[in-house]
């Protein structure tokens, strides 16, 4: 009888380990949000767009995934994003202002002097970007930052 009475301590020991095992490895997991629909390059993401996944730590390994999904809505997508997996940091920026080939306005400012002329972008930038611009009066090449107003101030040395 004591032997079976070992038998069942030793069933419900490894029972309960089994429960604790499955527990802390719940706790382990991270939820990070995820692509619900494909996500193309340049397009800007919507809340719609985003559900949440567990994933276990070690699956993840050292990279940087996005763990917020207010850190995406209203950003842009670099490169195309896979339904159910992991957003890499460097996978999305924020929506250009200023497209490649556009007309822009061209701003240089100095001791209380403005001048106004108009260029064209040679890449595209959100605000706070460095671009290249081409001044379409003279085809020299000038380097400015976008404005949030998607105008491009010319920088010192341009």
């Amino acid at each position: 009888m004591s032997s079976r009475l070992g038998l069942i301590m030793r069933g419900l020991a490894a029972a309960l380990l089994v429960l604790v095992s499955a527990r802390m490895a719940a706790a382990e997991e991270r939820r990070l949000p995820v692509p619900a629909v494909s996500i193309r390059v340049g397009e800007v993401i919507r809340d719609d767009m985003i559900t949440e996944r567990a994933f276990a730590p070690n699956l993840l390994g050292v990279a940087m995934f996005i763990e917020g999904r207010q850190v995406l809505v209203g950003r842009m997508a670099r490169r195309t994003l896979l339904p159910g997996q992991p957003i890499p940091t460097n996978a999305v920026e924020d929506p250009w202002t200023v497209a490649r080939g556009a007309m822009v306005k061209v701003v240089v400012e100095d001791s209380g002097l403005s001048i106004v002329t108009y260029g064209s972008a040679m890449q595209s930038g959100a605000a706070g970007a460095l671009i290249p611009v081409r001044n379409t009066d003279t085809g020299v090449i000038i380097r400015g930052i976008v404005q949030p107003d998607g105008t491009v101030k010319v920088v010192d040395g341009s």
